[in-house]
């Protein structure tokens, strides 16, 4: 029984939450918070599992009580729930100890899955928000360098009916897409939360789908250029 802890300013949205994570069977909520200042309280009496927290809350807000969590609670999981997804809001909550990052409109699923895979130590990102951090990654390089290497549009539709017709799966899709965007293997697994290796292992089975050796030449293909 995964024990959760949820921290909102917002008592229908914290109602709601109780009753589809209740609903879904293995999941024990704990106890509720209007801010950061009654879910610390709480911690004092109780220990989660997982924390779905909010941002933008009175007295203490979603930051501040990532970090505090962090610091004194190093084994509970925390995952982001809001409604904002703006660079500074994102590198805050992961670079402070979030593990997943949530949008309120993704869904029931999606939120119970952020919840079952953050105890794995696996993180789940909104789409929305990957996206957001991909352009993070990208602009992070140099002017300079981005000057020699000018980016090629990439074809996005066609580059997804080329995944789909080599039948590479949802994470394997996710790993190309980043890789057409010039994504190196350490930034990929930056970005979705997996050890390098793994993204490596990724790698090779999107080469062999593809019947690709060479990672530029698979660059080119997925972005519609002959390679």
């Amino acid at each position: 029984m995964l024990k959760i802890l949820l921290v909102d300013d917002e008592p229908l949205l914290l109602e709601s939450l109780e009753i589809v994570l209740s609903l879904k069977g293995g999941f024990e909520v704990i106890g509720t918070a209007g801010n950061g200042v009654e879910a610390l309280r709480l911690l004092k009496e109780k220990t989660p599992d997982v924390m779905l927290i909010d941002l933008n809350m009175p007295g203490m807000g979603g930051i501040e009580l990532i970090k505090n969590v962090k610091a004194s609670y190093p084994d509970i999981r925390m995952v982001v729930l809001t409604t904002f997804y703006d660079e500074k809001n994102i590198s805050a909550a992961l670079s402070n100890g979030a593990s997943g990052y949530l949008l309120k409109d993704s869904g029931k699923d999606a939120i119970i899955e952020a919840v079952e895979q953050s105890v794995k130590g696996v993180s789940v990102l909104d789409a929305k928000v990957m996206q957001k951090l991909t352009g993070i990654l990208n602009h992070s390089e140099t002017t300079e360098t981005k000057e020699k290497n000018p980016p090629t549009p990439t074809e996005s539709g066609d580059m997804q009916t080329r995944m789909k017709n080599a039948g590479l799966t949802d994470r394997e899709r996710e790993i190309a897409s980043l890789i057409a965007e010039g994504c190196t293997n350490s930034q990929i697994a930056s970005l979705l939360f997996i050890s390098e290796g793994t993204v490596k292992n990724y790698v090779s089975v999107i080469y062999d789908k593809f019947d690709i050796r060479d990672r530029a030449k698979l660059v080119l293909f997925l972005r519609g250029q002959t390679p």
